[in-house]
């Protein structure tokens, strides 16, 4: 488990943002929140004016609440978007599309079936 601590810089993923502000997930453990009031200095009208649901960015800890595992958290005063919005890869078909699961399909089927035939004999005696 990360040990967090309040003033430390850390990278997370935006998984939820509400009027009041968004919520952050950073490992398997540990959530966040950072209040609208510290998304910016200066009014916030829209909190996706800012950052948005699937943005990894970088937040500061304000506080750490080991017993919940939640973190308070702040991007007002640091550079939140150093590596900015993760952008998704686009997929490239190969020239055989499916053809190789239309091939396969049937062995692993069979596989599959004569694997279940051998434990229901090896069950009933």
């Amino acid at each position: 488990m990360t040990n967090y601590k309040k003033g430390k810089i850390v990278k997370g993923v935006v998984t939820c943002i509400e009027p009041y502000g968004a919520f952050m997930a950073f490992d398997e453990f540990y959530t966040g929140l950072i209040h609208i009031s510290e998304i910016s200095n200066g009014f916030v009208r829209n909190i996706t004016d800012f950052i948005n649901v699937g943005d990894h960015i970088y937040v500061e800890i304000l506080d750490v609440d080991n017993e919940e595992y939640h973190l308070k958290l702040s991007i007002k005063n640091i550079n939140y978007k150093i590596d900015g919005h993760y952008r998704k890869k686009r997929i490239i078909e190969t020239p055989n599309g499916f053809n190789t699961l239309k091939q396969k399909l049937p062995f692993w089927i069979n596989n599959k079936l004569k694997s279940i035939e051998k434990n229901q004999n090896s069950i009933d005696k």
